[in-house]
């Protein structure tokens, strides 16, 4: 092909308009970069002036409590020592031990056999035996009756009571014995981290996690029964 044929004035013409267009398009770019630098401070200005801030979620209160399921007892076994909250346990008191209500929550506690009932304040955790919603001290079960048969079914109301935990915490096991609950705690810790050891200085609770909604300790309490742990969601202290 001739030299003649490569460069006529056809196509001398669009390598300058190619050239023409090219150097048009890189200016158009420069000045649009130029442009999103310079007003870029003023649309985020605008955006976060019309943001709504998030206002503070107020602490929840327990609000309407009810409850229905069954309760049993525990008295001379444990009378003297430590309840979760650090109390001595007095099996001739009025209190109790609930998996999560606010220690100091006094709840009326309504034996459905009979329909006695009596008030009580929750200061200690559990029951951890399945299917049970609460744990009387000797003195109340007796006042409404459940000594004897050892479990009933109870309606439980709220009388009044502190704002709920903010934490969920699962229970694998509980000694009084450090041993044997820092052995449980070493056989978890490769597989759950988050394992500890939480001490009232009688008992040694072996917990997994610090969640803030319950339904996470649920999924925590779930993965542990997988492996053929039995756990329990309490409130974390």
């Amino acid at each position: 092909m001739s030299l003649d044929q490569n460069f006529g004035p056809d196509r001398v013409a669009q390598l300058f308009s190619n050239a023409a267009a090219a150097s048009l398009r890189g200016r158009c770019r420069r000045m649009l970069r130029f442009g999103v630098f310079v007003l870029l401070p003023f649309v985020l200005f605008g955006c976060s002036s019309l943001r709504k801030p998030v206002a503070a979620k107020a602490t929840p209160s327990i609000g309407p409590f009810y409850s229905k399921g069954v309760a049993s007892w525990y008295g001379g076994e444990f009378h003297g020592r430590r309840t979760a909250n650090g109390e001595r346990y007095d099996q001739y008191g009025f209190t109790a031990a609930h998996r999560t209500l606010p220690f100091g929550t006094r709840l009326t506690v309504t034996n459905l056999a009979n329909g006695l009932s009596t008030v009580v304040k929750v200061n200690d955790r559990g029951p951890f035996a399945k299917d049970r919603i609460l744990d009387l001290s000797y003195g109340a079960a007796k006042a409404i009756g459940l000594v004897g048969p050892g479990t009933g079914v109870v309606q439980l109301e709220l009388v009044d009571g502190p704002a709920p935990p903010p934490r969920y915490t699962v229970q694998v096991g509980a000694f009084s014995v450090p041993e044997r609950a820092n052995e449980l705690h070493d056989r978890l810790q490769s597989t759950f981290p988050e394992v500890y050891v939480q001490t009232d200085g009688t008992w040694y609770r072996v917990q997994v996690g610090a969640f803030g909604e319950r339904d996470q300790a649920e999924d925590m309490r779930r993965e542990l029964a997988a492996l053929g742990m039995s756990s329990f969601v309490i409130a974390a202290q």
